[in-house]
């Protein structure tokens, strides 16, 4: 893996550990003064849990040159990891790969469990992870599935569009999509009920963010543009309803 300045691009660090190509990417949520874990998902079906030091703005806490290393080594999977979540607040790792179910790993590397999809639902390809417990999941065939952290399977939902990114407020109730058909969609995480669609792009989304106050909605275009929209979660939460 490679740290650049995103001002720049100048090349910063490089680690290594993967024996082959990294596939997926994840980061957890920041602490006090920039710190964060950051996950890498590999064709060689292992992940590595790494440290992100804020203050030096490196992978690793070694300030004597000393060669990163990452924290733990999570395994499990028998084909390329294609997609992976990680919850520091709940210490868990959530990952899929080419082939087989889903599996949750405690930031120490241990298996906790393996999620069970319906039958049909086999290659997993988007992961979230929210600090309220709850796992989405969308697979290649087009099905949404929501776990609990327990291994429980809440909801499954079907989408006609090819969904490219998928992003959890930070609450975790609700779930923005977006994909092929150029639409960003509000669903209600627990039982994937549709609340809202946005006015559709001229192209297709390929990437997905929200701003830090949740206030607007960043999508990366096939089109190389980005598109902001506003945000207002508040309009769908049942108290702010019966109040106004």
């Amino acid at each position: 893996m490679k740290t650049c300045l995103y001002v720049s691009g100048k090349l910063m660090q490089v680690v290594f550990g993967h024996w082959d190509v990294v596939t997926c990417l994840g980061r957890s949520e920041s602490y006090i003064g920039g710190n964060c874990y950051i996950l890498s998902g590999s064709r060689d079906a292992t992940l590595l849990l790494w440290y992100w030091n804020g203050k030096t703005n490196s992978i690793g806490d070694n300030t004597n040159g000393e060669r990163a290393a990452p924290r733990a080594i999570l395994t499990g999977h028998d084909y390329e990891i294609t997609c992976a979540a990680i919850c520091a607040e709940l210490g868990i790792v959530i990952s899929g790969s080419k082939e087989g179910s889903c599996l949750i790993h405690s930031m120490n590397g241990d298996l906790l469990r393996t999620l069970e999809a319906p039958e049909n639902c086999v290659k997993a390809k988007l992961i979230q992870a929210s600090r309220e417990g709850h796992c989405v999941i969308y697979y290649d065939n087009g099905h949404f599935c929501v776990f609990s952290v327990n291994g429980e399977l809440h909801s499954t939902m079907e989408t006609d569009d090819n969904i490219r990114a998928i992003q959890l407020s930070r609450d975790g109730q609700y779930l923005l999509t977006g994909g092929d058909n150029g639409v960003v969609m509000v669903w209600q995480v627990y039982d994937l009920k549709q609340l809202f669609a946005y006015p559709g792009c001229d192209a297709g989304i390929r990437s997905m963010t929200l701003s830090y106050d949740q206030r607007c909605i960043m999508t990366g275009m096939a089109s190389g543009s980005i598109v902001v929209f506003y945000n207002d979660f508040n309009r769908w939460h049942h108290e702010y309803q019966t109040r106004y």
